[in-house]
């Protein structure tokens, strides 16, 4: 009997970044079958609505038959637990992301010992890359900026993103 493992891989994906793809696409390898959870918090004003954000993360992972896009507004570890998912990947980018990723582990382990945290680093090429620079690239950018957001974004991020912050534009 083969034990099947499920892991989740959580965040707010606003927008989708090539570094949040480069984990997605391993953790898909490591595991049965990966959930790619966006979180939804209503405390938060995201740039994309909920729907957005599932259809564009979609789009990235439909190559990927193991991978499962699904939005969430309760607390991550009884999402990961409604999922079957024994594991929990985190992205870390940066050294001064490991800190708060750690205090974030350790209590998600206290919530519920029976799920483990993964870290999997960026890889180099995408370690500087987030979200807030994304949107900031695209709301400052010129006509050029399609072209240099491809560095950042998956090819499918690119004409929305710019449709919200550049309607003019577009």
């Amino acid at each position: 009997m083969t034990i099947q493992r499920t892991a989740l891989y959580a965040g707010s994906f606003d927008p989708p970044t090539l570094g949040h793809e480069d984990i997605i696409r391993r953790g898909a390898k490591l595991f049965d079958t990966l959930v790619v959870g966006i979180g939804i918090n209503p405390d938060k004003h995201p740039l994309f609505t909920p729907d957005e954000r599932e259809a564009i993360l979609r789009e990235v992972v439909a190559d990927l038959p193991n991978v499962k896009v699904v939005r969430f507004s309760d607390l991550t570890v009884d999402f990961a637990r409604s999922q079957g998912a024994s594991v929990m990947i985190r992205g870390v980018r940066t050294v001064s992301d490991i800190e708060s990723e750690f205090t974030m582990a350790l209590a998600n382990h206290m919530m519920a010992p029976d799920l483990e945290t993964i870290f999997l680093m960026a890889a180099e090429r995408f370690s500087h890359i987030s979200s807030t620079l994304i949107k900031q690239i695209a709301v400052m950018g010129t006509d050029a900026t399609r072209a240099q957001l491809l560095k950042f974004i998956p090819e499918c991020v690119v004409t929305p993103l710019l449709q919200k912050v550049q309607p003019e534009r577009s």
